[in-house]
């Protein structure tokens, strides 16, 4: 993942400035609707990405925001309708097929948004010559396996969807939690100051969004104990997917005092452990220093089958919340409650976040 480090940098910086720009334009540094502005920040990482494109989705640009804002749609959407269609039977979809048709309708989208940019970059290489050594998208990656187009369109769309709102919610929610956890807010932005001295007495004043600077930063914020600890405590609170299952498929298996048979479907809520009293004392308070069990909460799977975008998720994580805190200190809306969260197949906000943003 810290191959992508350099980009995502970039991407951060922009997101950086963005919010520098939105809370200029409220009296009191209001900046509404946070999870627009990281789906913004998700769509831009990850289609850089997968296909080394740049899109321009953190631009005040009317025509650019309204096209990249109608991809951001259709992740949400098929999220949304994911759930209602899986819940409702075969003959009742053939008698009520809207829900199904704006699914796939919505798949489509997304399917040709991200041919369009895959064909584009394999004749932009093509064009040049052979893959060099610094071609490192996804796209890139796949075609330098031999892997057939076809398959390539069908997994970058599915990287594609996932790259979106799964960073983009639990940004949000780290920045929520930690608005109205000071303490825990001030210690992390003294961690991360004292870290950016160090970096720059090893690096110098190099631009972060320097290949390697950014790659070096990238490792070392992925060393900080509270940097991460945020992200865990934030993740067992919200985890991106609040249940899993899985199929017990070769063998019996036995864990602990209980005997699965094969082909026993075994359904996880990671929702319900991560916040059961037995494994964590005051299980919904925000106390990222409990992190000392390793396997309490799994918010990314565990294992072959374990999330293939983890690696790339806590990049963007580590190097956005860094960035942000070292410019701004975040607080709660003045008079806003709490946000409750809800499952849209991924787990949400159920009403918008809004923040303020002080310069530091």
């Amino acid at each position: 993942a810290e191959a992508f480090a350099g980009p995502v940098a970039t991407v951060v910086a922009e997101l950086v400035a963005r919010l520098q720009r939105l809370r200029r334009q409220h009296p009191r540094g209001i900046v509404p609707d946070i999870g627009t502005e990281f789906n913004r920040f998700g769509l831009e990482a990850i289609s850089w990405v997968l296909f080394s494109s740049r899109l321009g989705c953190l631009r005040d640009t009317g025509d650019v925001t309204a096209a990249t804002d109608g991809v951001i749609r259709c992740v949400g959407a098929v999220l949304a309708l994911t759930l209602v269609t899986m819940a409702l039977p075969r003959p009742l979809l053939r008698l009520i097929p809207a829900p199904w048709d704006a699914f796939c309708h919505a798949w489509d989208q997304l399917f040709a948004f991200a041919k369009g940019h895959v064909d584009r970059r394999v004749a932009e290489v093509a064009a040049r010559g052979p893959l060099a050594e610094g071609d490192t998208c996804v796209t890139d990656l796949l075609a330098r396996e031999h892997i057939p187009v076809s398959s390539i369109y069908g997994n970058v769309t599915e990287l594609l969807l996932a790259g979106v709102d799964t960073v983009a919610s639990t940004l949000a929610w780290s920045l929520y939690e930690l608005a109205r956890n000071p303490g825990a807010q001030a210690a992390l932005h003294r961690e991360l100051v004292a870290a950016t001295a160090t970096n720059r007495a090893t690096n110098g004043d190099s631009a972060t969004t320097d290949g390697a600077t950014a790659a070096a930063t990238a490792a070392a914020l992925g060393r900080l104990p509270l940097l991460r600890a945020v992200v865990k405590e934030t993740l067992r609170l919200y985890p991106v997917i609040p249940g899993n299952a899985r199929v017990v498929s070769d063998c019996d298996i036995r864990v602990g005092d209980y005997l699965v048979p094969r082909q026993t479907l075994i359904t996880l809520c990671h929702y319900a452990t991560s916040r059961d009293s037995r494994f964590f004392p005051a299980p919904d308070a925000f106390r990222p220093e409990r992190w000392l069990h390793p396997f309490a909460s799994l918010p990314f799977g565990l294992g072959p089958r374990s999330c293939v975008g983890r690696r790339l998720a806590e990049l963007q994580l580590h190097m956005a919340l860094a960035q942000i805190l070292l410019r701004f200190e975040v607080r709660p809306e003045p008079g806003g409650g709490r946000v409750r969260p809800m499952t849209r197949t991924l787990l949400a906000p159920a009403a918008p976040i809004s923040l303020r943003f002080l310069e530091r």
